[in-house]
């Protein structure tokens, strides 16, 4: 069963790394610009890149990121074997 997660796990993960990456950079941008150096125009500009307004998927990116992350939760913890019973014998 582990193996199935980590398989699936680096799946979700090659498809999400992208769009979070860039998620990451520019809101980590978007409050340097506005806050540190006053550029509402750049920060308008890394607005739209950051819900996916620039790509045409601002309704969707959001929930498509959502699902990923939720994705990468649920195989990371599985393969922890946090929920995991050991049984142990009684004597």
């Amino acid at each position: 069963m582990k193996r199935a997660f980590r398989k699936y796990h680096r799946m979700i993960a090659i498809a999400v790394f992208l769009p979070l990456t860039v998620s990451v950079v520019t809101g980590i941008s978007m409050t340097l610009t506005d806050q540190w150096f006053h550029q509402p125009e750049l920060t308008g500009f890394l607005i739209k890149v950051h819900t996916g307004e620039i790509f045409g998927l601002a309704a969707i990116y959001p929930i498509l990121q959502g699902l990923g992350l939720i994705g990468l939760i649920v195989t990371g913890l599985s393969m922890t074997g946090l929920f995991s019973q050991v049984y142990k014998p009684k004597k």
